[in-house]
């Protein structure tokens, strides 16, 4: 017998892998994405923000924030790679839970190098944040691949994988919402009369992020052992595909398009809407805050709903065209709401997020992947 035979045959009979995982343990799994979940809904509804209003143009702002989408792109597939070689979770997560901690206190805390080289140039300041930025996806990549991989090599078990991932998204919702409440209770109690007073409003917002999320973060890494399961009990009996195969299939163009371009509405609808209810709707500070915190809840509550549905392909395409055309109205809606009625913005915030959940469950829901046109 070779050794991955042994390895296999191991795994087959060793219980602790087969059994479900305990309630302790799975809640310990989802404390891992905290700090990721908590900094990401700060950096999409309030970088550009913060940015614009240090003085930065609003170009120097997007080069920011591109900056950092593109090292995401670029660290996931190396980051996922070299995760699939080497293994070591843990590692990647503390190490990648580093560098979103330093990155995000670096960007929110002011222009470092500016202070360092006694300058305070817009382009300096703008290279610098668009580095940080960059390091600050690096880490995020990595360990949001750390933490979503661990679950194939936790259990076998089916339903506790589904339980943990489970675990995974509750705790994105309790991230967000904490997040917001922070962002209220800092926008309702102090007053931002100077620049000053507006950088300090959105550090106490970023370093509590990272305080809440980095206390979870030592919860997952002393309480979560390293998995000791390297492949699943039939995990020789499929060659692996090449990763140049997908490039070949018309169908996996189709479901990238779909998912990016729903994935830029939800994006848009979180990182400009701040944006909007400040500078355009002159709204009060709290609204920074309010606006996202519906957006979110309503999203999440539809979600909830929709995955009690029995799916079929007619009812997916469906439901996402209906997404897609309450997020029309709703964008119609938005642009030719008038400053005095900006009140109705909470009423249109709530469509919102039932239209977000529409297009992101349905373009994500794996039914997708059986359907020919769409």
């Amino acid at each position: 017998m070779t050794s991955s035979t042994v390895m296999n045959y191991d795994i087959e009979n060793d219980d602790s892998f087969t059994q479900p995982v305990g309630r302790w343990s799975v809640l310990y799994y989802g404390s891992g994405h905290m700090l990721n979940d908590i900094t990401a809904a700060c950096w999409f509804t309030y970088l550009l923000l913060f940015l614009t209003d240090i003085g930065l143009s609003p170009r120097g702002a997007a080069a920011v924030m591109l900056s950092g989408q593109i090292a995401d792109g670029f660290a996931t597939i190396f980051i996922g790679e070299l995760i699939d070689r080497f293994g070591h979770f843990k590692i990647w997560h503390g190490a990648g839970s580093v560098l979103v901690a330093v990155s995000f206190s670096s960007v929110f805390g002011g222009c470092m190098p500016c202070r360092i080289l006694s300058t305070s140039t817009l382009k300096v300041e703008t290279i610098s944040y668009c580095v940080f930025a960059a390091i600050f996806n690096v880490g995020w990549a990595a360990t949001q691949v750390a933490h979503m991989s661990m679950v194939n090599c936790i259990t076998l078990n089916s339903t506790s994988r589904v339980v943990l991932t489970s675990c995974r998204n509750a705790f994105t919702m309790v991230a967000n919402l904490s997040l917001y409440a922070i962002a209220f209770i800092v926008f309702s109690v102090s007053t931002a009369k100077t620049h000053a007073d507006l950088e300090n409003q959105y550090r106490w917002i970023a370093y509590s992020s990272i305080f809440i999320g980095c206390c979870f973060v030592g919860i997952f890494l002393s309480r979560t052992e390293e998995p000791r399961l390297k492949m699943g009990l039939r995990g020789n009996s499929h060659a692996r595909i090449s990763w140049a195969y997908w490039f070949k299939k018309i169908l996996y163009y189709q479901v990238a398009l779909v998912y990016m371009l729903t994935r830029l509405v939800v994006n848009v609808s979180q990182a400009y809407l701040a944006f909007y209810v400040i500078n355009d709707l002159r709204m009060g500070q709290s609204a920074k805050a309010l606006v996202p915190a519906i957006i979110y809840i309503c999203s999440f509550i539809v979600s909830i709903l929709l995955q009690e549905m029995a799916w079929t392909g007619q009812r997916l395409k469906a439901y996402y065209s209906a997404g897609g055309v309450l997020w029309v109205f709703c964008g119609a809606g938005i642009l030719i709401l008038p400053m005095n009625m900006s009140a109705f913005m909470y009423v249109l915030a709530i469509f919102v997020g039932i239209a977000n959940a529409l297009m992101m469950v349905c373009c994500s829901n794996p039914l997708l992947s059986f359907q020919n046109s769409f």
